[in-house]
């Protein structure tokens, strides 16, 4: 029916439309990922301050778009490898899954009662692992670029352009300045992956059969009880993305505060152990929930935008796909 090019599953997909939106919502976000990074470096900042800072300074517009290149590049490039990977992982599990069960599933691995979603459905265990995994590995491969968009945020550092950047981190710390902070950002990515993976598909699961008795008692056709409209679905995405993002920001707020600090200054803080604890000794627990309200605010809108368009964009190609193959037929 169809070759590999072609294939409804091709990691191509997934890849350019993980791409699409990382890149989407790093332009329109990167003011409030700019505050909550400044927040963070110090307890004694806070957010109105900080904003108010900015905004009197000099060229503020272009103040609160500082980073946006290196920003662009980690979020974009670091969603189309999670995205890609998430999709092969979870494929994987989905037919895993399907041979212990026994249960039946499309030949792209999908199963068809899916509502407002083209993914595999999994269990919450599978959702909660694969998220985490894909997570970690692309934190590990966009660490670099992340120790850069950190520094270019603050006011700590000067850099003029990411080759002078990355010149003053060689020269100054060596090849393992890239990654600093990696281990606290695997500590914070991998379970708020895995969380927000596993609140999004319960989320949308819930909302989906919700909408779905909506919808079959306005518009009682076989269609409906089959697909969601295009609108709905899309809408299902967005709020399931905005309350999975405000859960799983919550819990792991703590390891995000101590990445911040351990990538803007690894010499005083040295690692995530030791990092935690001076920052309880010289600011106590408050410290580890700065930038917890931006970043909430924040992740919300990101993970909820870039999860709504990387799923319209899965779902109109594969809309194509059927089409194509039903004119073929």
């Amino acid at each position: 029916m169809s070759n590999g090019s072609t294939s409804r599953s091709s990691s191509s997909f997934h890849f350019f439309a993980g791409l699409s939106s990382g890149v989407l919502s790093a332009v329109l976000l990167q003011p409030a990922d700019l505050v909550k990074t400044r927040v963070q470096q110090s307890h004694s900042n806070t957010i109105s301050a900080t904003i108010k800072a900015i905004a009197n300074g000099p060229s503020p517009l272009r103040q609160f778009w500082r980073g946006t290149l290196p920003s662009t590049l980690r979020t974009g490039c670091g969603s189309a490898l999670y995205f890609s990977s998430l999709n092969a992982l979870r494929q994987k599990a989905a037919r895993a899954q399907a041979r212990a069960t026994g249960g039946r599933l499309s030949e792209d691995g999908r199963s068809r009662d899916d509502h407002s979603s083209t993914l595999p459905k999994l269990s919450n265990t599978a959702n909660l692992t694969t998220g985490a995994v894909a997570r970690t590995w692309a934190g590990f491969v966009m660490m670099p670029i992340t120790v850069l968009k950190v520094r270019y945020e603050s006011n700590l550092y000067s850099y003029r352009s990411l080759f002078s950047a990355c010149k003053d981190i060689v020269r100054t710390e060596g090849l393992r300045g890239f990654f600093a902070g990696f281990g606290a950002t695997a500590v914070r990515d991998a379970p708020y992956a895995g969380l927000y993976v596993l609140f999004y598909e319960q989320s949308k699961r819930r909302l989906s059969e919700l909408a779905t008795r909506i919808e079959e008692t306005t518009t009682p056709t076989i269609e409906t009880s089959m697909r969601l409209s295009s609108s709905t679905s899309a809408g299902i995405n967005f709020l399931s993305g905005v309350a999975a993002a405000g859960l799983g920001t919550t819990f792991t707020n703590p390891f995000d505060a101590i990445k911040t600090r351990l990538q803007l200054m690894p010499a005083k803080y040295g690692n995530m152990v030791k990092a935690a604890k001076l920052m309880l000794r010289e600011d106590g627990t408050r410290a580890f929930f700065d930038g917890l309200g931006i970043r909430i605010a924040r992740k919300a809108a990101s993970s909820a935008l870039a999860w709504t368009v990387y799923e319209e964009l899965i779902r109109r190609a594969e809309v194509r796909f059927e089409e194509r193959i039903e004119e073929k037929m």
